[in-house]
C-alpha cells in the first residue's frame, strides 16, 4: 500500500508539477480579466434557486464558444456542456448557479442590483471558475483523452438542483460519469488555500416539523386546559439528550429546534403549538436514531402531559433532504497528492467536515461505483485573515450580508485546480 501511495504521489508530481515557466499557470493568469468581469457581472446580476436562466445563459454561451455541446434546460435552468476528445473516462465537473434571498451589505462597486438577492455563498465564483477551466480544457485538447462533462447546476440553496437534474435524465441523456467533482468557495480558509477531507464533508439535512396538540383555554385557569406550551418545552427540553445521551460521543449529530410558535395573546392558552427542527448527521445509522428519536420523545412528552391518543403529536418529516457528501478515498488521496505537487504542500491544508449541506451529495448517491470529491478553495482576503488572526469567529461567513470572498484569489485558484484535476482523471 505504501508503495502505491509512493507511486502516486511521483504520478502526480510528474503530471502537476509547475516549471518555472508553466503554461497552464500563465494561461490562467491571462484569462483572469476576462474570468473577473464575468464574476462582477454575475454578482451584480445574482438570481434564486431556479429562476437562474440569465445566469444559465452566460454558462452556456461561454461553453459553446469554447466548443463544448450544449444543452440548456436540464432539470429546470440547468446547463449541459459535453466535450468529446476520443477514449477514456467520463469526469463531471459541476458549479452551482442560485443566489440567497440576503440584501447585500458589503459595499463593494459590484454589489447585487436586485433588492433583497445576493451571492451570499460564492455561487458567482464558482461559475466564473466553471468557465475558465472550460476554456482552459477545450484550449489543452491534446493533453488528455475522455469526455468531459460540465454541469451548471440550479437550486443547490434548496437543495433540489442536484435531484432536478438527475431526474431529467443528467445519467442517461448525457454520457455518465466515472468521477464527479466540484468545489465550494470558503470562509474559514484564507484566500487561494485548497481544503481537503477524505471521507464524510458535508451532513445530511433533514426539516422536522411538530404540532403539538393540546385543549386552550383561559390562562387565569390552566387547570381546565392542556398547556401545549408546557408539553412542548418538555419536548425541546428533551430533544437534548438525544446527542447528549444517545448518541456515540466519537459519533457527530446536530438537532436544532429553529422554530417555536404558539399562542396570541398573555391570558390565552392556545390548542396548539408548533416546532420546526433542523437535524444534521453524517452516518445513515445516526440519521435514523436521531429521526426516531425525535418521534418517540414527541409522543413520549406528550403521554406524560396527559394527552391522549387522539391528541398526540403530528411529526412530519420534509419530503426535501440534503444527504451526506461524502469523498471517497481514491479519488481523494490522488487529488491532494496532485495539488501538493502543483501548488505547494503550505496550500493544500486537510479540512475539517462541516454540518452544513450540499447537494452535489446526490451525483454519488445515483451511482457509487463512482468517485466524488468535494474540495474547498479560500477565499479570505490576507489582510482580513491576518487582522483575525485566523480567528473565523471574527470573519463573515458565506450567507452573510458581509461576505466579500476575494474573487480572484479565488477564481484563478480554482480554475488551475478544476483543470489539474480533469488533466489527471483524464490523462492519456
Amino acid at each position: 500500500m505504501k508503495k502505491l501511495t509512493s507511486l502516486l504521489a511521483l504520478s502526480a508530481a510528474c503530471i502537476a508539477a509547475p516549471s518555472q515557466a508553466d503554461p497552464l499557470q500563465d494561461a490562467v493568469k491571462a484569462d483572469l480579466p476576462s474570468l473577473t468581469a464575468i464574476y462582477r457581472d454575475l454578482h451584480a446580476h445574482p438570481e434564486l434557486s431556479f429562476k437562474e436562466g440569465r445566469s444559465a445563459g452566460i454558462m452556456a454561451a461561454e461553453a459553446k464558444k469554447a466548443g463544448f455541446e450544449v444543452t440548456s434546460g436540464v432539470g429546470g435552468t440547468g446547463v449541459v456542456a459535453v466535450l468529446r476528445n476520443g477514449p477514456g473516462p467520463v469526469l463531471l465537473l459541476r458549479a452551482d448557479m442560485d443566489a440567497l434571498p440576503v440584501a447585500e451589505q458589503t459595499g463593494l462597486p459590484y454589489a447585487s442590483q436586485t433588492p433583497g438577492v445576493m451571492h451570499a455563498c460564492g455561487h458567482d465564483t464558482h461559475m466564473a471558475s466553471w468557465i475558465g477551466t472550460a476554456r482552459r480544457m477545450a484550449a489543452m485538447k491534446g493533453d488528455w483523452s475522455g469526455t468531459l462533462v460540465m454541469i451548471g447546476q440550479p437550486a443547490e440553496e434548496i437543495g433540489s438542483g442536484a435531484r432536478a437534474m438527475l431526474k431529467d435524465g443528467l445519467y442517461t441523456r448525457f454520457p455518465k460519469p466515472s468521477t464527479v467533482i466540484a468545489f465550494h468557495d470558503s470562509a474559514a480558509l484564507p484566500a487561494g488555500t485548497i481544503g481537503i477531507v477524505d471521507g464524510y464533508a458535508m451532513a445530511n439535512v433533514d426539516s422536522v416539523d411538530i404540532v403539538v396538540k393540546g385543549e386552550g383555554g383561559h390562562g387565569a385557569y390552566p387547570h381546565l386546559a392542556k398547556d401545549p406550551i408546557v408539553i412542548a418545552s418538555r419536548i425541546v427540553s428533551t430533544l437534548q439528550t438525544l446527542i447528549s445521551r444517545e448518541i456515540d460521543p466519537l459519533e457527530s449529530g446536530v438537532v436544532t429546534v429553529g422554530s417555536f410558535q404558539a399562542g396570541t395573546k398573555h391570558n390565552i392558552i392556545p390548542p396548539e403549538a408548533r416546532l420546526q427542527i433542523t437535524v444534521r448527521s453524517y452516518k445513515p445509522e445516526v440519521r435514523q436514531h436521531l429521526l426516531d428519536g425525535i418521534a418517540r420523545i414527541a409522543k413520549g412528552e406528550a403521554i406524560a402531559g396527559g394527552m391522549p391518543d387522539d391528541k398526540l403529536p403530528v411529526v412530519t418529516l420534509a419530503d426535501q433532504r440534503t444527504p451526506a457528501t461524502f469523498n471517497t478515498h481514491e479519488i481523494t488521496a490522488r487529488m491532494t497528492d496532485v495539488f501538493a505537487a502543483r501548488f505547494g504542500k503550505d496550500r493544500v491544508v486537510p479540512a475539517r467536515a462541516q454540518m452544513g449541506g450540499e447537494d452535489f451529495s446526490e451525483y454519488y448517491l445515483a451511482d457509487t461505483s463512482a468517485q466524488a470529491l468535494l474540495l474547498w478553495v479560500g477565499g479570505v482576503r490576507k489582510d482580513k485573515w491576518d487582522a483575525a488572526g485566523g480567528d473565523i469567529t471574527k470573519l463573515p461567513s458565506i450567507h452573510s450580508p458581509f461576505w466579500a470572498p476575494d474573487a480572484d484569489a479565488v477564481i484563478s485558484t480554482a480554475v488551475e485546480a478544476m483543470t489539474t484535476a480533469a488533466l489527471t482523471v483524464l490523462k492519456k
